[in-house]
């Protein structure tokens, strides 16, 4: 099982074919180093509070509402009935309403991933049909549903022995990558240059290992954490070393002739971050 707590359960559907599954979370940050805000004077917890920025005072729950901005000072309040209201209806269905090739989609469009389960032992044959059916046809599935209160577009895409279920980021909320390449000049590149840039691609070509990839943010937390709690100096921040504009062809025949010498460094497994004993739980919520 891949988590202990499903985060949605309703049903794959295509077509008359239904398969009762459950979708669980496959990333989390939960297990990244959690803060608390503390009164120094006192070492206890804090805790935020509403504030009415015209008057200064405390807002309670039950006087707090939401609002729309519709001009200058000027709001539209809108009740958690009517709010609740206009939240699209869920019949718990994943009905998948298109098949695409798996390399047609532009993963600037992803949201969050999800591994998609049978949801019981019954579920299995159908779920399978599913799954092998896609894995032959070498497709990938755009569902519909309603999630956490919003109706959501997601990707289904066969993975190892089970399917995967990205959510999709709507066009609207996609911004347009003219804006950011817009400024990129056209410019020729010599020849020799191209080819001391595609020797070092070569030399540096590996395969993909999540395992290889070191937090050093977070390994840089706990050993914070850990010289405090041991009542050590704390580390030292290595102070960047200004360096100097240099030609791009010295440059790229300089890394060339260091990646003859070593090639890949990917090859090399970094040690995950320890965490610090004595530190809080993972589990702790940022306050």
């Amino acid at each position: 099982m891949v988590a202990t707590r499903a985060n949605w359960k309703g049903f794959l559907k295509l077509a008359e074919l239904t398969c009762p599954v459950a979708l669980y979370s496959a990333a989390s940050a939960t297990e990244r180093i959690a803060f608390h805000t503390l009164n120094r004077v006192t070492g206890h917890r804090v805790h935020r509070r509403f504030i009415d920025e015209a008057t200064g005072k405390p807002v309670e729950g039950p006087d707090q509402v939401k609002g729309y901005e519709v001009g200058q000072d000027k709001y539209v309040m809108l009740e958690p009935a009517e709010i609740a209201a206009a939240v699209p209806g869920s019949d718990k269905t994943l009905a998948i309403q298109a098949f695409i090739p798996c390399a047609q989609i532009d993963d600037v469009y992803f949201d969050r991933p999800y591994y998609l389960a049978p949801a019981d032992a019954a579920a299995g044959e159908a779920y399978a049909l599913i799954r092998e059916g896609m894995r032959k046809r070498q497709v990938a599935g755009l569902a519909r549903t309603v999630l956490f209160r919003r109706v959501r577009t997601l990707l289904i895409r066969t993975h190892g022995c089970g399917l995967t279920a990205t959510t999709l980021d709507f066009d609207y909320e996609v911004r347009s990558a003219q804006d950011a390449f817009d400024g990129i000049p056209e410019l020729g590149i010599k020849s020799e240059m191209l080819d001391l840039a595609k020797h070092i691609i070569k030399t540096k070509r590996d395969s993909f290992d999540p395992s290889r990839f070191h937090d050093r943010y977070e390994a840089a937390l706990a050993e914070l954490v850990k010289a405090k709690l041991d009542g050590r100096p704390l580390p030292a921040r290595p102070t960047p070393q200004p360096t100097q504009a240099a030609d791009l062809m010295a440059a790229l025949r300089q890394s060339a002739t260091t990646a003859d010498k070593t090639g890949t460094d990917s090859d090399q497994p970094k040690a995950k971050p320890k965490r610090a004993k004595g530190a809080a739980p993972r589990r702790s919520r940022k306050v």
